[in-house]
């Protein structure tokens, strides 16, 4: 039997990158998906990779009114969920001075309120023993220049699973991931070709295990969390950046 047969669960921001990747190996494990994204022609696009029984929502998870529209129609699909990966998400890279003010709530507008008000409105529709899985990074646990912002909004979001499991206690189990360097076209954004290159290498020098990590591989964390196999774990952080914030040290050797 699959990991995760007769499973029904929803991933925000499900349209590329980490969020495609997990929903492609949901499914491959047994789960009926829905995800959700702004951008209607990506999200369709997105759903026929995934498998025809994918459901895709437009929705915005800063609108708390989109939010109760996903509600009520992952109700109406599918009658209940038993996994929700809160996945949506914002980066941003600018130096302190630099940001502005609307930068700022767009990001906490989507990395932190978008995540809480996300689990807050699918409670209803979550099954006893279904569990969430929340979307963090290792930039909450490091120090580094033009980051600030969003690492600030990961923090929280690392802090969320730890409170959340205890006010759901033990009816649902919280759980993080916390991604290192991931290969996704979020390096490509705004750089051509040859920039966005040297950034990849740039980035890929300060990973021990020296390349950057695979979609693939958080979908298999993701798979992981989701399933009964983790069923003892609640408000854990899982890290999975090849090293890059546990052993930087194997990079001076």
């Amino acid at each position: 039997m699959a990991r995760l047969d007769r499973k029904f669960a929803l991933i925000t921001g499900g349209s590329s990158g980490i969020g495609l990747a997990t929903a492609k190996a949901f499914a491959a494990e047994g789960a009926r998906v829905a995800i959700t994204g702004r951008n209607s022609a990506a999200l369709e696009a997105a759903a026929r990779e995934i498998g025809s029984a994918t459901l895709a929502v437009v929705c915005d998870v800063r609108k708390l009114d989109q939010l109760d529209a996903l509600a009520q129609r992952i109700g109406d699909e599918f009658d209940g969920l038993d996994i929700l990966f809160a996945n949506a998400g914002l980066f941003t890279n600018a130096p302190v001075g630099a940001i502005s003010e609307a930068e700022f709530d767009d990001i906490f507008a989507i990395n932190v309120k978008g995540v809480f008000f996300t689990v807050q409105k699918m409670l209803p529709l979550l099954r006893n023993g279904a569990s969430i899985i929340l979307n963090a990074s290792i930039a909450w646990r490091m120090g580094r220049p033009g980051i600030s912002l969003y690492a600030a909004s990961k923090a929280a979001v690392r802090t969320f699973a730890r409170n959340l499991s205890a006010d759901l206690a033990p009816r649902i189990r919280v759980n993080v991931i916390s991604p290192g360097p991931v290969d996704t076209p979020i390096w490509e954004r705004g750089r051509d070709a040859a920039s966005a290159d040297r950034l990849r290498r740039k980035i890929e020098a300060g990973v021990p295990m020296q390349r950057m990590g695979k979609v693939e591989e958080i979908a298999a964390a993701a798979v992981f969390l989701a399933s009964d196999e983790s069923a003892y774990m609640m408000g854990a952080e899982l890290i999975i950046d090849g090293g890059t914030s546990e052993v930087p040290g194997a990079m001076s050797l």
